[in-house]
């Protein structure tokens, strides 16, 4: 069963968030009203994800994400801010969060993405288009690319990817594929080095921030 920890400022949002989680079956472990306490809990804890509000007290919401991430890594942190910014997201996804919503979510799409954030995948509110995303220059190797234009990946480079980014180990992803593992290490490689990254987590970021692929 998912654990959840809930770290907001807002006794009536945490209580609503509670509920909420609570009554689609995940375990909600501990509440947080600042971000020190959403460390010392989530240390304490060690729940499964983190709900955490971008704006809060004491230590942000950012803040908290980078210690969280560094004291318990099998965390992951799911962001809720009024926000819709490149740099509010940008800054969230830099610190290590496995996803973000905007505040005009419902609380079933809230509980949704808690689920699949608990199972690895990357989760980013509707309202926040790749635009508007805090994307580094194209590197170097892509440097004949026009301006504005985005990396080719193949089709099965994008098979992959998608693969990866719900979770599926390379193992798995060959098999569903009916390739070799070392196929796949080789198109994850390809990848890593059309979009400048340096593992799956941040390629995959990387892919949905500039549109490259579209996580359901």
């Amino acid at each position: 069963m998912t654990t959840v920890l809930i770290a907001d400022d807002h006794t009536m949002v945490r209580e609503g968030l509670r509920w909420a989680l609570e009554h689609a079956g995940l375990t909600v472990v501990a509440e947080a009203a600042d971000g020190e306490e959403a460390v010392a809990k989530a240390e304490e804890h060690r729940p499964e994800v983190v709900l955490m509000d971008l704006s809060l007290p004491v230590l942000s919401g950012v803040a908290a994400t980078k210690r969280i991430r560094s004291l318990v890594p099998g965390a992951h942190v799911l962001m809720l801010s009024m926000l819709s910014d490149e740099t509010a997201v940008s800054s969230a996804l830099a610190a290590g969060a496995r996803g973000y919503l905007v505040k005009d979510c419902t609380t079933s799409e809230i509980v949704d993405a808690v689920k699949r954030v608990a199972q690895g995948e990357f989760v980013l509110s509707p309202s926040v288009s790749a635009t508007e995303a805090d994307l580094d220059a194209p590197p170097a190797r892509n440097a004949n690319l026009a301006p504005g234009a985005k990396p080719f990946i193949s089709k099965r480079e994008e098979e992959v990817l998608r693969l990866v980014a719900t979770g599926v180990s390379i193992p798995e992803a060959a098999r569903m594929l009916y390739i070799s593992v070392k196929t796949v290490k080789n198109h994850l490689s390809s990848i890593y080095q059309k979009l400048d990254s340096h593992d799956r987590a941040q390629a995959v970021l990387k892919a949905v921030r500039m549109g490259l692929i579209k996580l359901d």
